[in-house]
């Protein structure tokens, strides 16, 4: 019996360990979880970053800005300019019926006149419906050197490396 229940425990971590938000990662897909880029020009990035249902909003455009300067970085820039910026949000509605099938054992009842039937309890299946949200944020980013632009769309990529690193949570291994 101790056997048994600590396999149940086991398996139900294991189950929760992979209910995770997106970590700061490549995406390992086209259309996959994580970060990608597309070079534009020799200066100009495409770069986007998807979630899944449990990466909220803030999270998917914290690691975009951090992967923008990130890149920037890696390509011997200074600053990035973000010359175009969307969030999507996906939202669809799943749910789960509380239907059983014939052979569970279900509420049957009897009625007068019909006799034995129902497999179907009128007051037991329920309807559960919720809502699943994914968001994906992209930007087109030019690169530049020298000293950062006195501009609301102009990032020092290393102040966003040391201040948004502390959030950016890579894969586990």
């Amino acid at each position: 019996m101790l056997r048994l229940l600590s396999g149940f425990f086991a398996s139900a971590v294991l189950i929760a360990a992979c209910a995770e938000s997106t970590p700061y990662q490549r995406a390992a897909t086209p259309g996959g979880f994580g970060y990608s880029e597309q070079r534009i020009e020799q200066n100009r990035f495409m770069v986007s970053f998807s979630g899944n249902s449990l990466t909220d909003r803030q999270g998917v455009e914290t690691f975009l800005l951090y992967r923008a300067a990130e890149l920037t970085r890696e390509q011997g820039y200074d600053y990035f300019r973000l010359v175009r910026r969307d969030t999507d949000a996906e939202r669809r509605i799943t749910g789960t019926t509380g239907f059983r099938s014939r052979f569970d054992v279900g509420y049957r009842y009897y009625h007068p006149r019909y006799g034995w039937y129902g497999w179907r309890d009128p007051f037991w299946d329920d309807v559960n419906l919720r809502e699943v949200t994914r968001y994906q944020a992209m930007a087109e980013i030019q690169l530049g050197r020298g000293e950062t632009p006195d501009s609301p769309d102009a990032f020092d990529a290393a102040d966003v490396i040391r201040n948004l690193g502390p959030l950016v949570r890579p894969p586990a291994s």
